[in-house]
């Protein structure tokens, strides 16, 4: 493992998302690096393979790109072969790349290797449990996007273009990606922790919708609904 070329990388990669507004920042990257590392080492992948795809799957996110799904993988690979990485080790990584990305519900990304089975599920999982709804509103403010949009219905989006063009507002979010995803994990280690991570957003969704309709409000802290005289 050149740990110079890891080492390289990621100051590149926080140089470029560090002030990122948008969820998908270094701290997001270096999560997901470790993620990644923690189940490849329970699936036997290799792990410089794992740690390089990790740290460059958001270099250029296509929801933030402008929607150029295959920009990332072709500034990770030259950004390899800058350093004297090999072309397999750099297609290795680029093939992770383009297809790490949920784009639709009824879009496949299924991965090609180990290697990026346990990255894939490295990023599923920071997009779920609490960081996840965290960064689901900090993409939304990000974007423009309202909270909640009473009257849109959750969208099963069939393509990429589909999917580009929501709008139905955050809480739409959770049911149109981040509930799928507990269902969509590929290795058993990363589907015990999705199942804990998809209950939380379950809690989080479930009082958001009660303080909405403000149905909390009778009986608690000593208030009670107006009554007709």
């Amino acid at each position: 493992m050149n740990r110079q070329v890891v080492e390289r990388t990621a100051r590149y990669v926080r140089d470029e998302l560090f002030d990122d507004a948008s969820g998908h920042d270094w701290w997001h990257v270096d999560r997901v690096r470790k993620l990644a590392l923690a189940l490849g080492r329970n699936e036997g992948a290799d792990l410089y393979i794992v740690e390089l795809a990790a740290l460059l799957h958001d270099i250029s996110d296509y929801k933030l790109n402008g929607g150029d799904h295959e920009r990332g993988a072709h500034v990770a690979n030259h950004w390899l072969i800058s350093l004297g990485e090999t072309q397999v080790c750099a297609d290795a990584v680029s093939d992770i790349v383009i297809r790490v990305s949920f784009k639709g519900a009824g879009v496949k990304t299924e991965m090609r290797t180990v290697e990026g089975e346990v990255v894939q599920d490295a990023d599923r999982l920071d997009a779920i449990g609490a960081i996840g709804i965290a960064r689901a509103f900090a993409y939304g403010g990000y974007a423009g996007e309202p909270m909640h949009e009473p009257s849109a219905s959750p969208q099963y989006h069939e393509t990429l273009e589909e999917y580009m063009t929501r709008s139905g507002g955050t809480i739409a979010h959770f049911y149109e990606k981040l509930f799928l995803l507990k269902d969509r994990m590929n290795t058993e280690s990363a589907r015990v922790i999705a199942l804990r991570r998809h209950m939380v957003m379950e809690r989080f969704v479930e009082e958001f919708l009660r303080e909405w309709e403000a149905v909390d409000v009778a009986g608690e802290a000593g208030v009670v609904p107006d009554r007709e005289p």
